[in-house]
């Protein structure tokens, strides 16, 4: 009977037939994945506050809210050159390149072509030389072949399915860097503007004392006050000037921070950002159930895929237990001249399984197994963890946007009234109803309310950002992350 090639060929088609080829129905064995259970609250803490909306939220472009479009602009800057956002996107192109490793190892492991041609002069002294013979001898071999390990016990799947788990949580990494740099460029932005306005109320301070400091030396020139009046006055004066140079600093830490934020070597940014409003937060926020956080939090996405990444990986290691059953094969061509290498003659070839089976390890596979067991209890017990803190996180960020904007109110009110009390304490020192003192007292009064209130309203939108940031908004409207340009 001759050789036939096509049985070489039809080895696959059975396999595939029994379910071992890529796609398959075949066995696995270790668990079958399942999302764990994680306790979430049904609803917010602060759900009966009239600014708190249980819709669904959209907040793919969260810091539109502020209606702010310089800090549209920083944000922009952000998502297209921050480094950090580049390292993360890098990191999810090397885990394509990973799943694609274990997609690989579903087809024949090892495969390859050789060749060789030899041209061999015998002896003529040897044992089995005779009188005539031809003494040289050529030969010519091409040859392929093909080794595959059969995924009978879904080794190979197994890995595929940690990969896949694996590129998941890279994305969902990325996605949570995302989430970080827009609220911290954001909160950078919400500062810059913050130290704008204390300066912009120290320096407008500072002129209207400047002024009472030379009424208090011209009326004590006319003998009208005594010379406390102008010590006083200066304090004040003094006081407010030594105020500006820590807001100054605070303002160039911002500005350097947004600089690195968007990619770029810290410049002056007091041209592009100009002069703005502190950022002004809606009187009402759209933030959905607490159970949404478990599809948006990019971190608590990453540990469900974590563990199921950890999940496969104990079917790969039980995988051990059993027997590597493998298919090797090899078709050729063998002559002893080149010219007869295309005849049918000339054909060779080989098929058939073999197998590898550890029969005594000493508990190593069994060890392997538990350890990889424990990993996948501890991912579990992260994952639960990760949602936790998310609710924990969330609710912390709404309690303070809430209380924070009810200072507002209030602080207003108290600046207001400061403001008329310096306006009515400085008429009465002019006239020469009261001493300096009462100036002094009222004027260092609206100095300290003014900041306060500046620094509240920035608090506001402080909060409201870490709000968006404890949701984990900013990455919905994002596409399929591509490797950067270097």
């Amino acid at each position: 009977m001759g050789f036939r090639p096509s049985f070489l060929l039809a080895a696959p088609l059975l396999l595939a037939g029994c379910g071992l080829l890529p796609g398959g129905e075949a066995y696995l064995v270790g668990p079958d994945y399942e999302t764990p259970g994680a306790a979430a609250a049904e609803r917010w803490i602060d759900f009966q506050d009239a600014r708190v909306k249980s819709e669904e939220a959209d907040l793919g472009a969260w810091w539109d809210v502020f209606r702010d479009p310089a800090l549209s602009k920083l944000v922009a800057q952000a998502r297209q050159e921050n480094l950090t956002l580049r390292a993360a996107a890098e990191r999810v192109v090397a885990s394509r390149a990973r799943l694609g490793v274990a997609t690989g190892y579903l087809y024949p492991q090892s495969q390859g072509a050789s060749g060789d041609a030899a041209v061999e002069r015998r002896s003529e002294n040897t044992a089995d030389s005779f009188p005539g013979m031809d003494r040289t001898v050529s030969s010519f071999d091409l040859s392929v072949g093909a080794a595959w390990e059969l995924d009978f016990w879904g080794r190979y799947r197994r890995g595929v399915q940690a990969a896949d788990a694996e590129l998941d949580a890279s994305i969902a990494d990325h996605d949570d860097v995302l989430v970080l740099l827009y609220a911290e460029v954001a909160a950078r932005y919400v500062r810059y503007r913050t130290f704008q306005e204390r300066l912009k109320h120290l320096r407008d301070n500072l002129a209207i004392q400047e002024k009472s400091f030379q009424l208090a030396q011209d009326r004590f020139g006319a003998g009208a006050v005594t010379e406390r009046d102008v010590h006083e006055s200066r304090q004040v004066l003094e006081n407010t000037r030594a105020r500006i140079p820590e807001a100054e600093r605070g303002l160039r830490l911002e500005n350097n921070a947004l600089c690195v934020l968007t990619g770029s070597v810290p410049r002056d940014l007091s041209k592009e950002l100009g002069e703005a409003p502190i950022p002004e937060a809606p009187a009402s926020l759209v933030v959905g159930i607490p159970a949404d956080l478990l599809r948006r939090r990019p971190d608590v996405r990453r540990a469900e895929r974590i563990a199921a990444a950890r999940s496969a990986l104990i079917g790969i290691a039980e995988a051990d237990f059993y027997p590597s059953i493998s298919i090797l094969g090899s078709l050729g061509v063998s002559a002893e001249h080149a010219s007869d290498l295309g005849k049918s003659g000339s054909l060779t070839g080989y098929v058939g399984p073999s197998f590898r089976w550890s029969l005594l390890d000493y508990g190593r596979t069994a060890s392997n197994v538990q350890a990889f067991e424990a990993a996948f209890r501890s991912a579990v017990y992260d994952y639960r963890e990760a949602v936790l803190r998310a609710g924990g996180e969330a609710e912390d960020a709404m309690a303070t946007f809430l209380r924070t904007r009810d200072v507002l109110v209030p602080q207003g009110e108290a600046v207001r009234a400061a403001a008329r009390t310096v306006e009515i304490a400085t008429d009465q020192y002019t006239q020469g109803a009261v001493d300096f003192s009462t100036v002094f007292l009222f004027s260092s009064t609206l100095t300290e309310q003014q900041d306060r209130l500046a620094v509240a309203r920035g608090d506001v939108a402080l909060a409201l950002i870490d709000l968006y940031r404890a949701l984990g908004g900013g990455w919905e409207n994002e596409g399929a992350v591509e490797a950067p340009a270097v």
